[in-house]
């Protein structure tokens, strides 16, 4: 696909580096040199000095013939007018913006073919506030991600030594674990990835993926917590974007207190929260933690717009008692530097929001993309169409398709049900499959098996 790129910052630097790597031809705009020149010597992509809006620079980029744009500077203003003149001037096909501001969000009207003609709209903040209100509803969990619109999970735990999972073969989990039904999909191991079969024993410090039926999730995370208890006490670090639409969706159940160094910001947030407590301070001191009894808070959100801050925050909250800390950090090389140190779960925005786009961007009938593994690793769910003669994947059991060596089909999601796979279990036609690829380098294979043959009407 040819693909613009408007925005060289920490979104559009993440989704170059996803992209590019998949065979795709991509241009990247920006009015920054130096934010491009950091891309053009990393990666083999286009470059062009301008304002992403301006009919000029947006041909200089390709627009006339180009497949898709991917509007994700940091005004809401010029993603919105940048997609109208991608529409307008150069009939570009597919339009995905970048939109943070609730004051657009809520006025859906604006997104219309004959308003903004925006095909998709990103919001990072929205994405990242979602992930963290699941994070906190499943305890013990480093990752949940939904599919076929919440009626199946994956969920991502580390295995400890004082818990029911090592030394175990999953060949032996239904003895563990009576009456749920969930399938090992993948397990990383040291950075490494294993497709498990039934002989795989599981080991300490072990990052296991789990599909299954949320209810099975739920008693998944309950067996091998020893029922972690439920988070009821939640303090926040930050009153940005994203700290504020947290507190939003957390504070009718849960108590929750939000610190914002910032005096306006906390009188302004303040003002938009109903239930939440609002205190104006640092959120690495010490002493304001320790004041807002920072050792009976069962989850620590660091949330501020600064990577050293909600670090040194989440740090400290953790060796004050907190139960467990969370850190919003952007720069991708921090991640694996903190995570699993003293910072339980170290979130990243951009690769939580790249699976948004890459779903627009995968062949076949790919529907949901989530990325794992820092974009190493992805989540997929397709749809299967066709019939035995124009599909490689329907009425064929699972055993019998010719996955690539680094997939495994965890779970079918028909109609209502969640169906866990195994090797005899047959796909039907407008099935959704849920797939791990371990190694993205693989992801065109799994597209190609779920392409319907030419002729199929």
């Amino acid at each position: 696909m040819k693909i613009i790129i408007l925005g060289a910052g920490q979104v559009g630097h993440s989704v170059a580096a996803n992209l590019v790597s998949e065979a795709n031809d991509i241009t990247v705009v920006d009015s920054n040199p130096e934010h491009l020149l950091s891309l053009s010597e990393r990666y083999d992509l286009r470059t062009i000095v301008g304002i992403a809006s301006y009919p000029s620079v947006l041909a200089k980029a390709g627009a006339k013939d180009a497949d898709m744009i991917i509007a994700v500077t940091n005004s809401d203003e010029i993603n919105m007018i940048a997609c109208q003149v991608a529409y307008t001037l150069f009939h570009t096909p597919t339009k995905i913006a970048r939109v943070r501001n609730n004051e657009y969000l809520n006025s859906t009207a604006l997104f219309s073919q004959e308003a903004l003609p925006i095909d998709v709209l990103i919001s990072p903040e929205e994405i990242v506030t979602q992930y963290v209100e699941r994070l906190i509803t499943f305890p013990g969990a480093l990752q949940v991600l939904d599919f076929a619109d919440g009626k199946a999970q994956m969920v991502a735990v580390s295995t400890h030594s004082n818990g029911p999972l090592a030394g175990k073969r999953l060949s032996e989990l239904t003895t563990i674990l009576p009456g749920i039904e969930i399938r090992v999909v993948a397990i990383f191991r040291s950075g490494e990835s294993i497709i498990p079969d039934g002989n795989t024993e599981i080991r300490v410090n072990d990052e296991v993926f789990f599909i299954g039926a949320p209810k099975h999730i739920r008693s998944l995370l309950k067996t091998i917590r020893n029922m972690e208890k439920m988070a009821k006490r939640i303090i926040i670090a930050g009153g940005g974007h994203i700290g504020l639409r947290l507190a939003k969706v957390l504070e009718n159940r849960f108590q929750v207190k939000l610190i914002e160094i910032n005096s306006q910001r906390a009188q302004a947030v303040s003002e938009e929260l109903i239930k939440t407590v609002v205190l104006q301070g640092d959120v690495a001191d010490e002493e304001l933690l320790l004041e807002e009894n920072i050792e009976n808070t069962d989850v620590f959100c660091a949330m501020t717009n600064a990577d050293e801050a909600n670090i040194i925050s989440a740090m400290l909250a953790k060796r004050l008692g907190a139960s467990k800390v969370m850190a919003l950090i952007n720069r991708a090389s921090y991640v694996d530097l903190v995570q699993s140190n003293m910072i339980d779960v170290a979130i990243s925005p951009q690769q939580t929001t790249i699976g948004s786009l890459l779903a627009h961007i995968r062949k076949a009938d790919v529907v949901v993309v989530h990325a794992l593994r820092k974009g190493a690793a992805e989540a997929i769910e397709a749809i299967a169409h066709g019939d035995a003669s124009s599909s490689k994947v329907v009425g064929r059991k699972i055993d019998e398709i010719k996955l690539p060596s680094s997939a495994s089909i965890g779970a079918i999601v028909r109609n209502e049900d969640v169906i866990i796979a195994h090797h005899d279990t047959v796909i039907e036609a407008e099935d959704h499959i849920i797939l791990l690829v371990a190694d993205k380098k693989q992801v065109s294979e799994v597209e190609k098996l779920f392409q319907v043959d030419i002729t199929f009407l």
